[in-house]
């Protein structure tokens, strides 16, 4: 059983316009989320048209929907797991990445203050939605739970430590609790766990730089 203190955050609503997500307190102050900003990045953009001109256009949107589902059945399991609540049913396949990072979470986690929260940053000017915020190894850090086919290099990985450092200061503006510890959590379908640990203040410059660049092309 985990220790369980959530932490209650300022209401966020999400919303959709024109298949970006934007995020909203009032509802008229309209953030982007920070996938979104991320997925502006010219270099993911790049990266991802030529794979998907690699391996053709089928059966690139084939793999990306199976990860999206599979992602969003092990991101259920591990939320259910780290608030102990009862599993939702799964296939196989999501099982096994699920109990890899079920024994991350009962190896270093514990004192779970926050799960799947929706935060908005006026200082980022952006909004989006933390998988976790817990002590690892007796530390407060931002935990993004992570799928993966194979298994991935730290240079492979650059959004995810950006994504982290922008709820890392989300949270801090919102409750005053700084976090400095990043962890990214990866079950890859090889049978490996892939633990990634950053520094906030080490990527957060960066993704500003990403933020104020999409900025200026929406």
């Amino acid at each position: 059983m985990f220790n369980v203190d959530l932490i209650e955050l300022p209401e966020v609503k999400q919303v959709n316009e024109e298949g970006s997500r934007y995020y909203t307190s009032d509802g008229e102050v309209k953030y982007p989320s920070v996938t979104t900003i991320l997925g502006s990045d010219p270099e993911k953009k790049k990266s991802l048209m030529e794979w998907r001109k690699r391996v053709g256009e089928e059966e690139a949107n084939k793999i990306g929907t199976q990860a999206a589902r599979k992602g969003t059945a092990v991101h259920n399991l591990i939320e259910a797991y780290i608030t102990n609540e009862t599993l939702p049913e799964a296939m196989p396949n999501e099982l096994a990445s699920f109990h890899l990072l079920r024994d991350a979470a009962d190896k270093y986690i514990d004192n779970i203050r926050v799960v799947e929260g929706k935060m908005l940053s006026h200082h980022l000017r952006c909004a989006g939605t933390v998988d976790c915020i817990a002590e690892y190894r007796g530390e407060l850090a931002v935990i993004d739970w992570k799928t993966s086919r194979r298994l991935k290099r730290k240079t492979m990985i650059d959004s995810y430590f950006k994504q982290a450092a922008a709820y890392a200061v989300m949270f801090e503006e919102n409750t005053g609790i700084p976090i400095k510890q990043l962890m990214i959590i990866m079950a890859c379908e090889t049978g490996e766990l892939q633990l990634f640990k950053e520094q906030r203040d080490d990527w957060i410059d960066s993704f500003i730089e990403l933020r104020d660049y999409y900025e200026t092309i929406s």
